[in-house]
């Protein structure tokens, strides 16, 4: 067993990323971001699982807007081109698992 932190550190800085644990063929990564803080498009080679912990994201992938939100939870297949926009403060993470 492991318990690993994922400080709220948004109101000491704006974005936030942090590799919060990897194993096997995963990898964790808690990202936080300030109202308006966005990340540009790319891609990944893994499956990726985005999960919202406090706040709202815009997610743009493959042209098709979604909002992610604690209620939900978002899936890419490898290889979708996506881009985020943080609708407001916004602490996620995200899982990449590589087949």
């Amino acid at each position: 067993m492991e318990i690993i932190g994922t400080p709220n550190l948004l109101g000491e800085k704006n974005k936030h990323v942090q590799k919060a644990l990897s194993f096997g063929n995963t990898k964790v990564v808690n990202m936080q971001l300030q109202t308006g803080e966005n990340i540009a498009e790319h891609d990944s080679v893994a499956d990726v699982i985005i999960i919202v912990r406090s706040g709202k994201v815009s997610f743009s992938v493959e042209g098709e807007t979604v909002v992610v939100t604690p209620e939900n939870i978002l899936h890419m297949n490898p290889k979708e081109k996506h881009s985020l926009l943080a609708i407001e403060p916004s602490d996620l993470l995200v899982l990449q698992i590589n087949q």
